[in-house]
Order: C-alpha cells, then sequence, then structure tokens
C-alpha cells in the first residue's frame, strides 16, 4: 500500500474527532472530553469562544463560523467522524454537517428519532438534560424530535453537586455525589412515568454515571459514548473471525 503525506498534519490513526467547548471542567473517565473513556483514538480540539454561557443560556449562533473552521481542522487530521462535548452543540448541528464530508454528531439527542421507532405508541423516552429550560423544541427539533409528547425531560440544573462543576465551572468535582443525584433524578422520571422505555443523557459529562443509572432503572441507557461508538464501529469494520 502507498501512503501520502496530508500537508499540515501532525499525527495519523485518529478514529474520532471531538471538538471541545471553551470552558473548565473536570473530565473524569467515561466522560466524552477524557481519552481513556474509548477503545481506538480519537482527537480533540477546543472551539475559542464557545463558552457555557454563549452555548447553553443564550444560543449564539454567531459561532457557528468558529464552529464549522475549528471541525474542518478535524476532518482534515483524517478523522472518520465528527462530535462534541456538549449535547447543545446541536446548535451547529446543521451547519458543520453541511460543511464537512464525515459524519457529523454534535449531540447525543441524535439518537431520540431512532428510538422513537423502536417503541409502542404508549411508551415515552425520557431525557436527562444539564439545563432543561435551553432544551427547547426548536433545538429537539434540529435533533430530529418532531413530537415533543413522545418524550420527558428532567434537568440538572438545580442539583448542587451537578451544577457546580458542570454548569458554574467550580474546580472541584464529587463523582459520588454526583452519581446520586443522577440516580435520584432518573429514578423519579420513570416513576412519575413509567411508560419510559430508556433514557437518554444530553450532557457529555453524564456517561460515567450511565452503569448506576441503568442498575437502579432497569431501562436501556443511551448517551454520547453509545452513538460516538456507534459511528466507530461503521467506519471500522473488522473481519469476521470464526469457523463454519
Amino acid at each position: 500500500m502507498i501512503y501520502k503525506v496530508r500537508r499540515g498534519v501532525e499525527s495519523y490513526g485518529h478514529a474520532i474527532g471531538i471538538l471541545l467547548i471553551d470552558c473548565s471542567t473536570p473530565f473524569i473517565p467515561g466522560d466524552v472530553g477524557n481519552a481513556s473513556t474509548y477503545n481506538y483514538p480519537v482527537i480533540y480540539k477546543t472551539v475559542p469562544g464557545v463558552t457555557l454561557e454563549r452555548l447553553i443560556n443564550k444560543g449564539d449562533l454567531s459561532l457557528t463560523e468558529k464552529v464549522v473552521e475549528t471541525a474542518r481542522e478535524l476532518e482534515e487530521m483524517g478523522v472518520r467522524a465528527i462530535t462534541s462535548d456538549c449535547g447543545y452543540m446541536l446548535h451547529f448541528q446543521r451547519q458543520v454537517a453541511a460543511a464537512l464530508h464525515v459524519p457529523v454528531i454534535m449531540s447525543s439527542l441524535i439518537q431520540i428519532p431512532l428510538l422513537e421507532r423502536t417503541i409502542g405508541g404508549d411508551q415515552k423516552i425520557g431525557v436527562i438534560c444539564a439545563n432543561k429550560k435551553k432544551l427547547t423544541p426548536d433545538l429537539l427539533d434540529v435533533a430530529g424530535v418532531k413530537d415533543c409528547d413522545r418524550i420527558e425531560i428532567r434537568g440538572m440544573e438545580d442539583k448542587p453537586y451537578f451544577s457546580s462543576p458542570i454548569l458554574a465551572e467550580e474546580p472541584e468535582l464529587d463523582s459520588e455525589n454526583i452519581e446520586k443525584e443522577m440516580i435520584e433524578t432518573a429514578s423519579e422520571l420513570v416513576q412519575h412515568h413509567p411508560e419510559i422505555s430508556s433514557i437518554v443523557l444530553e450532557c457529555s459529562n453524564m456517561p460515567p454515571y450511565a452503569h448506576a443509572i441503568q442498575r437502579a432503572i432497569n431501562r436501556p441507557v443511551f448517551d454520547f459514548t453509545t452513538l460516538i461508538n456507534l459511528f466507530h464501529g461503521a467506519s471500522f469494520r473488522k473481519p469476521f473471525n470464526g469457523f463454519y
């Protein structure tokens, strides 16, 4: 096989490119921003100016060109798919997907339309997000959600152990207490809505708690990592081994 140089590229072999928002949060194992979360190589690039305030609170679309430009840099590195480390980067899903030639999966919420097609008409999907007020019907429409009556949303903005490091960017993260808050939120959600068949975690800081949530509510739990692994698996198919 003959290999050719990609000009301006410093390293090769990255499966997934991840756009980081411009914030300061501890990225623990399981977090999208922690490279040890994956069994394959990933590469990160921070989008300057995409702060929590401008992204989540304001939905500032003037940042679009910066997001597209940074995503293009990852594409030039040879990645097979591009994602982000915040579900509210969904604001830029359509623009980035239109500008690139590799799959773009800016938010875990993109999984909701798929899940809707796996359940009966009397069932619903639960969503746990960082800030419920900012997860508007217009934003869900970008994810492909056409019927908001089929989802039940709970936010973590009032949970002190979660909101302190994740939303207020305090420097310390108490993982054990965040896990308790996540379990409490998920348990209350399914208690009030037993028709919920599965849970989708919006925030990229939530996958470390997916196992504990699933154990507590006995339902499938989807998040950024399930979506990223899906696209990685489709991009790097391996031959089957066995016997006949």
